[in-house]
């Protein structure tokens, strides 16, 4: 199985550079895994696919404003600095441009020096371990001085940087949204909860693996990156209540997925846990955690494309991104949702 595998023919004016108006008013493609039969819908008829006792999965993780443009103290040249994972304390793993004027020893200001991060340790394809000095609440300053981490394929400036978070966001640390997320408004989450399905709420903190693509020739020789996930009791004992009725669990986005399955990768059923996991998911792979998704349409040989092919099969995923294609889809974060069945 090679990466050439999961590629696909997208037309660049496909990519959707700025959120819709409204959140909820996005287009909808319903994939049924079994037969592959495609329909076209709105994002607000999720609700008429959803069945009474069904548990409704989504990563309540929020993300950092953690783009930040600086200058070295030394030399004034820009750098500018993306926060990916919190280490410890105020020390942060980082993807930096350009890597290579930021040195073990070298300070970068922000804002006058409101802010300032020393290079503490480099490391290959342009991470950075830093160090941020300040003074005051790090959120505040972020707030105040970083932008939203949209993905390199997004040119447009986003106006509103609140578009970039879903509305339930809650546990500060993604460098990228979950984008799936991003349709939901809480009056179509509240429809869904008056309709008699549940709604549980999991966190995996997105990291520097959405900004990476795969390199390498053969599938399995790809590594994914760490990222931190967690989930309370009474969401483990919800979810196993769900699957001891027979209702079925429908995960919101590819990182919940990732971690319904890695829990249920370790233990015989949901529990309260917490770690990392550099799960990979791809066709071969026996889904343990998650009966339906919801998500965007993903890059061509991109390890999300490789993942919703192991849900709903390689040919059947193919063949819904030439019909989203073809019918003009919005493709990718700020696009249209497809729901695998």
């Amino acid at each position: 199985m090679t990466t050439e595998d999961f590629d696909y023919y997208l037309p660049e004016e496909l990519i959707a550079q700025t959120p819709l108006a409204v959140r909820d008013s996005s287009r909808l493609l319903v994939l049924d895994k079994n037969t592959g039969e495609v329909e076209h819908k709105v994002f607000t008829d999720i609700i008429d696919y959803l069945e009474e006792g069904d548990t409704l999965v989504l990563n309540d993780t929020k993300v950092l404003p953690a783009r930040l443009i600086g200058v070295k103290e030394e030399t004034g040249a820009v750098i500018e600095i993306l926060l990916l994972k919190n280490l410890e304390g105020d020390k942060w793993e980082c993807l930096v441009k350009p890597a290579r004027r930021l040195k073990v020893g070298t300070i970068v200001s922000f804002g006058d020096g409101k802010l300032k991060a020393k290079c503490c340790g480099e490391f290959d394809e342009g991470i950075r371990h830093i160090e941020l000095l300040y003074d005051g609440i790090l959120m505040e300053i972020l707030e105040e001085l970083g932008t939203m981490p949209l993905p390199p394929y997004i040119h447009e400036k986003l106006e509103d940087q609140s578009r970039y978070q879903t509305v339930y966001a809650k546990e500060v640390g993604s460098a990228a949204a979950p984008t799936a997320g991003l349709h939901f408004t809480k009056e179509l989450l509240n429809k869904i909860e008056d309709k008699g399905i549940n709604i549980a709420y999991v966190t995996l903190h997105v990291g520097l693996g959405t900004f990476r693509p795969v390199s390498v020739t053969n599938v399995e020789d790809h590594e994914m990156h760490s990222e931190f996930y967690s989930m309370k009791k009474e969401v483990a004992e919800l979810l196993n209540n769900t699957r001891k009725s027979g209702h079925r669990i429908i995960a919101v986005g590819t990182t919940s997925t990732r971690t319904l399955e890695t829990i249920m990768s370790l233990y015989p059923e949901f529990r309260e846990c917490s770690g990392w996991t550099k799960i990979f998911i791809y066709p071969g792979y026996e889904f343990k955690g998650i009966d339906c998704l919801i998500t965007n349409f993903h890059l061509p040989k991109s390890t999300l494309v490789m993942l919703v092919s192991a849900l709903a099969g390689r040919d059947n995923i193919l063949n819904a991104y030439k019909i989203a294609v073809d019918n003009k889809y919005r493709f990718f974060s700020f696009g249209d949702a497809m729901f695998i069945k």
